[in-house]
């Protein structure tokens, strides 16, 4: 089992969730709910691994809040 954190914005043109894995080059997707989005990701997420493990590009770290003045 793998475990995978993915980043979560809504296209203000389409509406559509699209979700991102970092890192991880061609881990991505969309859908119209967070549960198809969610389902979408794992298919195209287990897919890739049929290639094997990816060597990570980059590690998710985490958000943070930026103030400018």
């Amino acid at each position: 089992m793998h475990t995978y954190t993915a980043v979560v914005e809504r296209c203000p043109d389409t509406s559509l969730y699209v979700g991102y894995v970092p890192g991880f080059p061609g881990a991505h997707s969309q859908g119209e709910t967070l549960e198809e989005l969610n389902d979408n990701l794992k298919e195209v997420i287990a897919m890739l691994l049929d290639d094997g493990e990816p060597a990570m590009e980059g590690e998710y770290v985490g958000t943070q809040t930026v103030v400018v003045a």
